[in-house]
C-alpha cells in the first residue's frame, strides 16, 4: 500500500493542537493532532450538509449564505450547486492555511469552487460574524467541528452554547436556516436549538469510502417566521 505523505503541518490558534494535511496518491486526509477529521474519499454528509439547507431557501434567488468552515471545499461546492447565479456565498475559515491548501492541493476535488465569483472567503472565526451581523443571511452552515462536542478548538464551543446559537439565530433572516453536522446525535443540544426559536429536524447520513462506511448526523434548525398582524 502506498504509504502517506505529509505536505503540511501547523499549530492551531488558542493551543489548539496541530493540523496536518496528508495525502496518498489521489487520497487527502485532513487531521488534528494524528486523529483524522476528514478525508477526500468520504464527503457525501459535507455534500448532504449543503443540499438540505440549501433546499430549503430554494425558492430565493438572491439568497446569502454563511459556511462556517471551509474544510475541503465539498460543503461549499455543494451549496454552489444548490444555489442561483444570483446567490452570495460567505465562507469563513479561522485558519488561514486551510485556504491556502484548497488553492494549491485541493481545488481539484471539488471542482475549485474558490475560484466561483459568487463566493467571498473571510478568513475569520465564525463566531466574529455571527456577532457582528443581524438579519444577513438565508442560511448558515456549520461545519467548524466534530460537533457540540469539540475537538478542533475549544473556542468553537461557543457556537453551541445558547448564547451561540441566539448569535445564530438573529444572524438569519425570517425563516432562515442553520445547518450543522455532527459525527453523532445529542439530544440535549437538540433540546437547545428548540429552546432558541428554531424548528429543528435530525437527519442521518451514511457516507462510504474505500475504508468502509460511518453515519453522521445533521440538524436542519429553521428560523420560526413571524407574521405581524395588525389589529382589525
Amino acid at each position: 500500500m502506498i504509504p502517506w505523505k505529509t505536505i503540511d503541518r501547523l499549530p492551531l490558534p488558542a493551543g489548539g493542537g496541530e493540523l496536518s494535511l496528508h495525502r496518498r496518491g489521489d487520497e487527502f486526509s485532513i487531521r488534528v493532532d494524528g486523529l483524522e477529521l476528514m478525508n477526500s474519499l468520504a464527503h457525501e454528509s459535507e455534500d448532504a450538509l449543503a443540499r438540505l439547507a440549501c433546499g430549503r431557501i430554494a425558492g430565493r434567488p438572491g439568497a446569502c449564505v454563511l459556511i462556517g468552515g471551509l474544510g475541503m471545499g465539498f460543503t461549499l461546492a455543494s451549496a454552489l450547486r444548490g444555489l442561483s447565479s444570483r446567490a452570495k456565498v460567505v465562507v469563513a475559515e479561522v485558519v488561514p492555511a486551510v485556504v491556502a491548501w484548497n488553492r494549491e492541493h485541493l481545488a481539484d476535488l471539488s471542482g475549485r469552487p474558490l475560484e466561483d465569483e459568487r463566493v467571498t472567503v473571510r478568513e475569520a472565526d465564525v463566531a466574529r460574524i455571527l456577532k457582528e451581523e443581524r438579519g444577513a443571511y438565508d442560511a448558515i452552515m456549520l461545519d467548524v467541528d466534530n460537533g457540540p462536542e469539540g475537538l478542533t478548538l475549544k473556542s468553537n464551543g461557543w457556537l453551541y452554547t445558547r448564547t451561540g446559537l441566539d448569535a445564530s439565530y438573529a444572524a438569519l433572516r425570517p425563516a432562515g436556516v442553520l445547518a450543522i453536522w455532527s459525527d453523532k446525535s445529542h439530544d440535549a443540544f437538540i433540546k437547545r436549538l428548540r429552546q432558541t426559536g428554531f424548528e429543528v429536524e435530525e437527519i442521518r447520513v451514511l457516507s462510504k469510502s474505500r475504508h468502509g462506511a460511518a453515519r453522521y448526523t445533521i440538524w436542519i434548525a429553521q428560523k420560526r417566521e413571524i407574521v405581524s398582524r395588525s389589529k382589525g
